[in-house]
Formats: C-alpha cells, sequence, structure tokens
C-alpha cells in the first residue's frame, strides 16, 4: 500500500463506518443536555475520536504482535458493547422515568449530567469493534497506520459534533423525555452491536 488518493479515502470511508455508533450516543448525549456549551460539546466529541483512533491502532499492533490471542478475544467484542451500553442506557432511562413525577410538579427538572466516567464507558463501548480494523489496516507500515487513525478520528469528531448539535436542539424540544429517550437510543444501539457482531 502507498500514499495515494485510495489510501486517503479508505481512511475517510472507515472512519465514517466507525463513528454511526459514536454519532447516535452523541445524539443521546445531546438529547440529554440541552443546555450543553461548545466547549464541552467539542470534549466529548474529542474523546470519541480518541477511542475511535486508538482501537485500530491496538489492532493493528494485535495482529502484528498477539494475532492469535487477539482473534480468540473477538467473539466477546459484541458482548462487551452490549453490556456497556445496556449499563449506561439503562441507567439513563432509569433516571428519566425517576423524574417524571417530580417534572409533573415542579416542571422540567435539570438533566443528568455526563460523568467523565460514563463518557469514557460509552467511548469504549461504541469504539471496541473498531479494534478489528486493526486487520483491514494490517498492510500498513507505521506511519500509514498512524495516519489511517488520524483520518478516522477526524471524521469522527465531525460527526459526533453534528450528532451532539442534533441532540441538543431535538432536546431542547422533548425537555424532560430527553434522557428516557436517550437511553432508549443506547441500549437499541447496544442491541445492535451485539446482533451485528454475532450474526
Amino acid at each position: 500500500m502507498d500514499w495515494s488518493v485510495s489510501f486517503f479515502l479508505t481512511g475517510i470511508l472507515l472512519g465514517l463506518g466507525l463513528a454511526m455508533d459514536a454519532f447516535s450516543v452523541s445524539l443521546a448525549n445531546g438529547l440529554n443536555d440541552a443546555g450543553m456549551r461548545p466547549a464541552r460539546m467539542c470534549g466529548i466529541a474529542g474523546v470519541f475520536a480518541g477511542f475511535q483512533a486508538l482501537m485500530p491502532l491496538i489492532g493493528w499492533l494485535c495482529v502484528h504482535t498477539l494475532a492469535t490471542q487477539f482473534r480468540a478475544f473477538e467473539p466477546y467484542i459484541p458482548w462487551i458493547a452490549l453490556i456497556l451500553l445496556c449499563w449506561i442506557g439503562g441507567k439513563m432511562l432509569y433516571e428519566g422515568l425517576r423524574r417524571r413525577e417530580p417534572d409533573r410538579e415542579a416542571g422540567t427538572a435539570p438533566a443528568a449530567r455526563l460523568t467523565l466516567a460514563a463518557l469514557l464507558v460509552q467511548g469504549v463501548a461504541t469504539s471496541i469493534d473498531a479494534l478489528s480494523v486493526g486487520f483491514t489496516i494490517a498492510g500498513y507500515n507505521r506511519q500509514m497506520a498512524l495516519v489511517c487513525a488520524l483520518l478516522i478520528a477526524a471524521v469522527t469528531f465531525s460527526v459526533c459534533l453534528a450528532g451532539l448539535f442534533l441532540g441538543k436542539t431535538a432536546g431542547t424540544r422533548l425537555a424532560g423525555k430527553a434522557s428516557v429517550f436517550g437511553g432508549v437510543i443506547l441500549i437499541l444501539i447496544g442491541l445492535e452491536i451485539f446482533l451485528t457482531g454475532i450474526l
């Protein structure tokens, strides 16, 4: 493989494909926090971009060092994503439903703030399947693998910002129901990753 237009196009397309789960989770995060500031949006998108860049590099490294062991770990990837996203989504759903009664009496309660720990779990859950991309880019040398990961990160960052903005805009209209809606989205994403991975 050389530094061709095809190489850069492949990196961008990989980024788009891998960013779809992160986009959906970003949409849910935006729904849950309609007052999110631009700096926080960039931080959240940056975390997703970082994980989406890191996982293919780890996969690439595994191919060049621990290929047999990595292949043994691969079947567990859909299960890990399902558990992590259902846990976070279920928590959001529970908090949203629990707030509904007070909301009727005292107006709309503020949405639960996305913690750093929850964001990191989301980052891992939405990017763990990107480990398999290490096999796709196994023919790249170190520099090319790094550039490909940076392309994936740039695309993911842009896509996640769009998701956060759309979710934030819709969240303003949905008000108190946003947390419930966001939780359902996360659970559905987890199921989609799981079913795609095992079928």
